[in-house]
């Protein structure tokens, strides 16, 4: 049976062995323990997907909790994909900041997943990697 819940202490290194099983580990500093438990410890949320006890998924996200949550990490497992633990995760997400509007950035292998579930695509998207990159 698979549980969702939030979870404020997900160690590090079963994060990254739930990226690792997802394949979002390519974009991701996984050989960077630290620098990942700083995303876990500064996110506004995570919430988890488990079956039994072992680690399936996670949406780690940023949260005001009323204006925006930016769901910067959705994981699954590669295993229990196209079951619908992903859109759980969202839904769960989405419930607990349900003011928030739900944003995200789509891997490049999801972005026809994202519309399929009733998601809306924003066209007007940008970001900055270095500050010495600003004309």
């Amino acid at each position: 049976m698979i549980t969702y819940q939030e979870e404020k202490n997900l160690s590090a290194e079963e994060f990254i062995d739930v990226l690792v099983r997802s394949t979002l580990a390519k974009r991701r500093p996984v050989d960077e323990t630290e620098r990942i438990r700083n995303m876990l410890e500064q996110a506004g949320l995570v919430i988890t997907a488990r079956d039994g006890k072992r680690l399936i998924g996670v949406a780690r996200s940023l949260t005001d909790h009323v204006y925006c949550t930016y769901l910067s990490d959705l994981a699954v497992d590669l295993v229990y994909q196209k079951m619908g633990v992903g859109k759980e995760l969202i839904r769960a997400t989405k419930e607990a900041a349900p003011r928030a509007r739900l944003i995200l950035l789509a891997a490049p292998n999801a972005v026809q997943y994202y519309p399929s579930m009733g998601m809306k695509q924003w066209p007007h998207c940008y970001f900055l990697d270095d500050a010495n990159e600003l004309k």
